[in-house]
């Protein structure tokens, strides 16, 4: 099984090559992701409520379609939702405007009954700074909380999607990983009330040295790869590595411990012969 993502030519307008590539997909009864590509202020007009009017019948559109091509074809209601720099014109991700779209959206997909599947954990700015971290979180966050099925495009992004970064990845991958711990249900039970704990220590007393602390000091709190919490003096004797930096030391040992998976040299030998010949033939 393979999965396509169809979009939609902004505004109103499916083009021949989606449309090509949606009857071949629907035909084969392959999933296809139906995704309006909005930027509000070009696309779609500047408010939101009428983006996601637009969103909702270019989605609906496409998956109608999807349905008269083969009855049954699975689909998803896809969204990529922005808007642009009134001041310049270039595209901005990781807005307030389009996490509040995918807070609507969500809600929007779980009304028709139709999965969801936003990309996330974009950005404008051009290297993995402070910028390209806080405007991550404002579509990773908005991800969690609209109760998304699966997500695209979720790590490494810069400069609008133009390129990719490796230290971007590794910061993304932080980021959901903590949003992932974030959201993890809580335990609630005799033993992580604590109550033991309490009547141990006493009034006035502290919980470093407690039975209850000892027994899960190792596992109580998540521990991330790549924060630092040391005092300013220690950081600086180490190097005084930002987060960038401490993320290109991740970047490159797990590039020096990667190991390629086996494949059998006949199935290589296949696929190479199939990747020339079909470069061949879309060439002519």
């Amino acid at each position: 099984m393979s999965i396509s993502l169809i979009n939609c030519n902004s505004p109103l307008r499916w083009d021949d090559r989606m449309l090509d590539a949606l009857f071949e997909y629907c035909e084969a009864a392959q999933p296809v992701v139906l995704t309006p590509f909005i930027l509000m202020g070009a696309m779609s007009p500047v408010t939101i409520p009428a983006a996601l009017v637009q969103q909702i019948a270019e989605a609906l559109s496409g998956i109608a379609l999807a349905q008269l091509i083969r009855p049954g074809c699975p689909v998803i209601f896809g969204s990529f939702l922005s808007n642009i720099d009134m001041q310049s014109g270039s595209p901005t991700f990781g807005t307030p405007e389009s996490g509040i779209g995918l807070l609507c959206t969500g809600q929007i997909a779980r009304h028709f009954g139709l999965p969801f599947p936003p990309a996330v954990g974009l950005t404008s700015s051009q290297v993995p700074d402070a910028q390209a971290g806080y405007e991550a979180l404002m579509t990773l966050y908005p991800t969690f909380l609209a109760g998304t099925n699966w997500v695209m495009h979720t790590a490494g992004w810069l400069e609008g999607g133009l390129v990719a970064g490796f230290e971007k990845f590794i910061i993304d991958e932080q980021i959901a990983e903590m949003l992932q711990h974030q959201f993890s249900p809580l335990e609630i039970d005799e033993g992580t009330l604590g109550f033991d704990a309490h009547a141990e220590v006493g009034h006035g007393g502290h919980f470093l040295g407690s039975m209850h602390t000892m027994e899960r000091f190792r596992t109580c709190f998540y521990r991330p790869f790549l924060n630092s919490s040391e005092n300013y003096e220690r950081w600086m004797r180490g190097g005084a590595l930002d987060t960038a930096a401490r993320a290109a030391v991740q970047v490159t040992k797990r590039l020096d411990a990667y190991e390629a998976p086996a494949l059998d040299d006949a199935i290589r030998a296949e696929l190479e012969e199939y990747v020339t010949r079909r470069r061949r033939e879309l060439g002519d």
